[in-house]
């Protein structure tokens, strides 16, 4: 498919960044260059053509998490086939990605539609404040190391910018942090060309860093031992889809794909409806599977059989059993425990073992992070979105033409994304054709219950509850984890319903 095609208006609209003096226009203003934002790019130029666009990226390279990530063995924890975009065949081979295949799959589909020549890198969004009686967002930007000041206005502001702190990830205060002697590293910031050839290695925790570093480690390290609080439902999956391959290889690229796809999604909603349903029955069915990887004797009830429901957390996905392929071996093991101090030489815990270690990671979660912690400002008042409520889960109660794009926590990140950036061109076109220029959506039944946005019991969540937004309990303010529905309803529900204000 060739590059669509680009208004010849907007390079008119273009004014050099430096200019302190000028604020530059834009229709659509997407502050993110990850797999969300270049789902968002693609679809507004594909279906908004007449209007422009920019996206705002305060790191130096596309890619998002996919960039940021280095650590060994970094790879999907959903299957690509739906990861991926609908618009982009994914053809690899490899159902379960690598990091480094994912950044040249969303890099080289920014290339292939022109989307890369939209985007201004090193250009970080501190505050978006939002004008009534203009109908705009001002947007300031400080663009480079040098934090020079940029301003743009905008019509809509789409954030795509994740949900987590880039900066910086989550290390529990451990008793004695600073005694060790060794180095002691989180996923997220992993040193480059770090070697731990032959070195003793404790990974700290339990969900898809640590399961993915540990047979990752265990190929070059001495032995990699995986410390864990309490268990994490983990499940085997082959690496590589066999039927898709098979199709690939008599079908045309987009039909398979399309197969596949659909295949997946709803394997992935059945399972997790049973596991809703029938949490005991899923759970002995993980458990049994964990056992039939694992050689005999390995106490799996302790190690691998958690005390909550199967999809309360994220399930971890291992291709082709690599995780229970290293304690096979010998050349990995889990142990579940809690820490009591750091030593100088490792880590002792609170049943009085003591684990040396040469090298300690510490894979213990993410910092939650609500749109980059932009000050979102409404008319001259901060926006607390702690007491706002989200709208099909994409969009704010009183805050106008700005959406947000938050993918599933029970299926692959970006079927939800794309959703989301689908609904916000049928929203523009319908402003559009109607001649309004402000979309806001606004609760107007006291009442409704109000729950929270994300129903999980991960860390990472519960430790981020004060800052994230709430859902009610009934449509259009329901946050459903559920595609078809969702699907449903931003492909074909009213526009303007009996909640989104529109002017």
């Amino acid at each position: 498919m060739k590059s669509i095609h680009r208004p010849s208006h907007q390079s008119s609209l273009k004014l050099h960044p430096l200019d302190k003096n000028k604020t530059e226009y834009i229709d659509v203003l997407i502050v993110g260059a990850g797999l969300s934002g270049v789902a968002a790019a693609y679809y507004v130029q594909s279906q908004l053509p007449y209007k422009s666009y920019t996206i705002l990226e305060a790191r130096d390279a596309i890619g998002g998490t996919w960039d940021l990530f280095r650590y060994p063995g970094v790879r999907s924890d959903s299957d690509m086939y739906t990861l991926g975009y609908t618009f982009q065949p994914w053809t690899n081979s490899k159902a379960i990605a690598g990091g480094s295949s994912i950044l040249s799959y969303v890099r080289e589909t920014a290339s292939k539609y022109g989307i890369d020549k939209e985007i201004r890198f090193k250009h970080r969004v501190c505050r978006a404040s939002w004008l009534s009686e203009q109908a705009l967002w001002t947007v300031d930007v400080e663009q480079g190391q040098e934090r020079t000041p940029v301003r743009f206005t905008c019509r809509f502001l789409f954030m795509c910018t994740g949900y987590y702190d880039y900066d910086h990830g989550y290390t529990p205060e451990f008793p004695g942090f600073d005694s060790f002697q060794g180095e002691i590293i989180h996923p997220q910031k992993w040193p480059k060309d770090f070697d731990y050839t032959d070195k003793k290695v404790v990974v700290i925790g339990s969900g898809a860093t640590a399961v993915t570093l540990v047979p990752a480690m265990a190929q070059k390290a001495a032995h990699v031992t995986m410390l864990q609080r309490s268990p994490t439902y983990i499940l085997s999956v082959p690496a590589e889809d066999q039927l898709a391959n098979w199709m690939n290889r008599h079908l045309t690229p987009k039909v398979s794909y399309s197969i596949t796809r659909w295949k997946l999604i709803l394997m992935s909603m059945l399972t997790y409806s049973l596991s809703r349903r029938y949490p005991e029955t899923i759970k002995r069915r993980i458990v049994k599977q964990v056992h039939s990887h694992l050689n005999n004797p390995y106490d799996v009830e302790k190690h691998f059989a958690p005390n909550y429901n199967p999809w309360d957390q994220r399930v971890c996905l291992v291709p082709d059993g690599d995780l229970f392929n290293a304690i096979n071996e010998g050349k990995a093991s889990v142990v579940t425990d809690h820490i009591e101090e750091f030593t100088k030489t490792g880590i002792r815990l609170k049943s009085g073992t003591e684990m040396d270690a040469d090298v300690i990671i510490t894979a213990t979660g993410l910092v939650l992070k609500l749109m980059d912690r932009i000050e979102i400002v409404v008319d001259g008042k901060r926006v607390d979105f702690t007491k706002a409520l989200s709208y099909k889960g994409m969009m704010f109660s009183g805050v106008p033409n700005m959406a947000m794009a938050f993918g599933y926590t029970n299926a692959s990140w970006t079927l939800k994304c794309e959703l989301t950036a689908q609904y916000i061109c049928r929203l523009l076109r319908h402003m559009d054709t109607h001649g309004y220029r402000v979309a806001n959506p606004h609760n107007r039944d006291s009442a409704m219950e109000q729950l929270p946005l994300l129903n999980f019991t991960s860390g990472y969540v519960q430790r981020a509850l004060n800052i994230l937004p709430n859902q009610g309990a009934k449509h259009p303010w329901r946050v459903y984890q559920n595609y078809l529905m969702d699907m449903l309803i931003m492909r074909f529900s009213t526009i303007q319903d009996q909640v989104m204000e529109l002017q």
